[in-house]
């Protein structure tokens, strides 16, 4: 599932994106090195890198990252928060056209970005800058609804009050729709803990950096906020509420796909 507006829809929010998103796990890095090989010398291409969480995660450990994103306002603030990285990259581009080379790089990542992509033009741009050993990886970070009351209500706002919340969430791809983005080849797939914990102001920078979430002005944003406040004083122990997540890993090599027949 694609959405026209999906290249312009964090453009007003990327402040909050980069003070309140969550990061990944050192965990991650240390499960490529295992399953994949994963060393600093590898080149990443990290697709819609946005403000530039994922590329970090590799950069700190000495890899050289292409960060390719299509908004101007994303990309913008991913070079301000990575501007003492001298092996980032930031690239104007897409995941259907990213502009790097053929055969470029060792991995293509995707972080809380796959969702957005069209699928079949991805991959085709994924197997020709992969050199032929290549891997792809698919991260995001996805909340714990279930597990806690302040994780059941804070779900209940986002469907009462978020402008196209369930659409957004429904384009989250499953275990099939990976599979079928992989193709014939082996896809793996791992799980890893993750969590932030806010203040107010902090749980409500969070729940504005959501593309879903309505902006001041508009109708729901006045009763969403309302709502926000009683949510964190109902759940709040020491001034702070935590949010849990699952980061959510999916990773794989592309070969082209066989022909039928």
């Amino acid at each position: 599932m694609t959405f026209a507006d999906a290249k312009q829809r964090f453009s007003n929010r990327v402040e909050d994106y980069v003070r309140y998103r969550p990061g990944y796990p050192l965990g991650l890095y240390d499960l490529l090195s295992k399953e994949c090989g994963l060393h600093p010398e590898h080149a990443i291409a990290d697709i819609g890198s946005g403000t530039g969480f994922l590329s970090k995660l590799f950069l700190d450990q000495g890899n050289a990252v292409f960060g390719v994103e299509p908004n101007g306002e994303m990309r913008l603030g991913g070079e301000q928060y990575l501007r003492h990285c001298p092996k980032f990259t930031s690239v104007t581009g897409s995941a259907e056209a990213t502009t790097l080379g053929d055969a470029s790089v060792d991995f293509v990542t995707a972080g809380q970005a796959f969702h957005w992509f069209d699928a079949v033009a991805a991959r085709r741009e994924f197997l020709r800058i992969l050199k032929p050993a290549g891997f792809v990886v698919v991260a995001w970070n996805d909340r714990r609804i279930s597990e806690s009351r302040f994780g059941r209500e804070y779900e209940d706002l986002l469907v009462r009050y978020g402008t196209d919340y369930r659409r957004v969430r429904e384009a989250y791809p499953e275990a099939d729709a990976m599979q079928s983005f992989f193709g014939d080849n082996p896809l793996h797939s791992r799980e890893l803990p993750n969590f932030q914990e806010f203040d107010f102001e902090g749980l409500a920078g969070r729940l504005r950096s959501s593309s879903y979430a309505p902006e001041e002005g508009h109708t729901n944003y006045e009763p969403m906020m309302a709502g926000l406040k009683r949510l964190f004083a109902e759940n709040q122990a020491d001034g702070r509420v935590r949010m849990s997540y699952t980061t959510q890993i999916y990773f794989g090599q592309l070969k082209t796909q066989r022909k039928s027949g």
